[in-house]
């Protein structure tokens, strides 16, 4: 897909696509696994207790929040 200027450039999103399809191709379980490992323990390095208390509760309520909107629309 080519940006609004038609100038035949890829726009960044399209290139995320497109590489994500290619990894994903290219790559089976396992490589995510092990990039997920990685990744898992550089955050556990680069932040404390604090940073998990609080992306706990965000999730915690933006999952409240879409139950209470379930209940809502059902």
């Amino acid at each position: 897909m080519a940006d609004k200027n038609n100038n035949k450039k890829m726009s960044v999103e399209e290139a995320g696509r497109k590489g994500g399809e290619t990894t994903s191709r290219n790559h089976d379980q396992e490589f995510y696994e092990e990039i997920g490992k990685k990744g898992g323990e550089t955050t556990s390095k680069n932040h404390d207790e604090e940073f998990y208390e609080e992306i706990g509760k965000k999730g915690g309520e933006t999952r409240g929040r879409q139950q209470q909107n379930k209940n809502n629309n059902s």
